[in-house]
């Protein structure tokens, strides 16, 4: 017949069992601070100056004054607003839709309110990540992974279908007024002389 042999259980030291407790916890949030940091960033909204009313949807068309700067203060890219010949068709500013921009600039837009001056903080890989951009000449704008620092203040903004809509009535009203060039009276000449030829 065989034979067991017994081991004793020595008893748990008083505050051992709360250490071990301690040292799975403190495991598990490394791990979890591991996991949080290769989560990708995202866009950090500072509001300057709150706005009123509604935010943007996705797929708006907002009116921004905006200046574009890389993590070193260089500025890359600045609004200039839009002079058009028909006051109060259009709002102030820079007409921006937010579906061809890029994902970190939408994402941070619809975060803001009219009237809203913000910044936004934008990581690489929500901008032009490792692409970069460069202008039509070829020359590079913004080097690869570069984080971006967009100072904005929200005019205005509209559906797309809407701008859309006043685009059309723009373009209608300066083909009126180009034809009213070449009409009797305007500028480049009257109507043709009798037989057909020029006057």
């Amino acid at each position: 017949m065989t034979e067991i042999t017994r081991v004793p259980l020595q008893p748990i030291a008083k505050g051992s069992l709360t250490k071990l407790w301690l040292g799975v916890l403190a495991a598990v949030l490394v791990a979890g601070g591991l996991a949080w940091a290769a989560l990708p960033k995202g866009v950090d909204v500072d509001v300057i100056v709150e706005g009123a009313g509604p935010s943007p949807a996705k797929d708006d068309v907002i009116f921004v004054r905006y200046t574009g700067t890389l993590s070193d203060g260089k500025v890359f890219d600045q609004s200039q607003d839009v002079d058009l010949p028909i006051e109060g068709l259009l709002p102030k500013g820079s007409p921006l839709p937010l579906s061809r921009m890029i994902p970190g600039f939408s994402e941070g837009a619809v975060q803001m309110k009219k009237g809203g001056r913000y910044k936004l903080f934008i990581p690489a890989d929500k901008g032009y990540g490792a692409e970069g951009r460069k202008d039509q000449m070829g020359n590079e704008v913004i080097p690869a992974n570069s984080d971006l620092t967009f100072d904005v203040e929200l005019i205005d903004f509209m559906s797309e279908a809407d701008f859309e809509r006043r685009i059309q009535v723009l373009q209608q009203t300066m083909q009126m007024q180009q034809g009213q060039m070449g009409a009797p009276g305007g500028e480049g000449g009257g109507p043709p002389a009798p037989g057909g030829t020029p006057q």
